[in-house]
């Protein structure tokens, strides 16, 4: 595995890794408060059998931001500090629960630099997918933590332009228990991008 890097813009510690070196850049922010390379072999498959290149950035966990809404602006800074430290310009930006919430959030502030957003196990959230953005959802059949009917209300909102799978028999902690079919149906739906 890659070594996990510390970008420090205005004093906050951000860990991220970036690994391969692939023409589809994509951005995955793993939920706080899980082991801190959670979306590692989700991403190290992406980078290493489907030739993406894939940077893993983690925000700091819930606690240590003031409320929500300034918590998700605070993180989607962070994540823009990072792209502008690698210089990446344009990319795909997803994540598992509530870093899929930051990605909505990012997506949402920063769209002219976002592909398209790529969710794993979806919370409910008030955040409006960015117009004429290609949006995949991926769902954990059996989550009580994100449930499925969270992704198909966020679906239902984007039909022309989401596209919603779930993985059999997976709970919540799908992108650690089934990382493989996760990366797989990541990697075919990003190959035509």
């Amino acid at each position: 595995m890659t070594e996990i890097q510390i970008f420090e813009p205005d004093g906050r510690a951000i860990r991220y890794v970036d690994e391969g070196e692939g023409p589809v850049a994509l951005v995955l922010i793993p939920e706080p408060g899980l082991e801190r390379d959670a979306l590692g072999v989700v991403g190290h498959y992406l980078a290493e059998e489907a030739g993406f290149r894939v940077v893993r950035i983690s925000t700091p966990p819930v606690s240590d931001l003031p409320g929500d809404g300034e918590g998700l602006s605070e993180r989607a800074n962070g994540i823009a500090a990072v792209l502008d430290h690698l210089g990446l310009d344009h990319t795909w930006i997803g994540g598992h629960g509530f870093g899929g919430t930051v990605a909505r959030a990012f997506a949402a502030e920063q769209t002219g630099r976002v592909n398209g957003v790529l969710l794993l196990g979806v919370q409910d959230e008030q955040i409006d997918l960015p117009p004429a953005i290609p949006v995949l959802i991926i769902q954990g059949a059996d989550d009580d933590v994100t449930p499925p009917a969270n992704g198909e209300r966020l679906h239902a909102t984007a039909r022309d332009r989401a596209s919603i799978t779930s993985i059999p028999g997976a709970g919540h902690l799908f992108p650690l228990t089934h990382p493989i079919q996760t990366a797989v149906v990541i990697e075919e739906y990003l190959d035509w991008d």
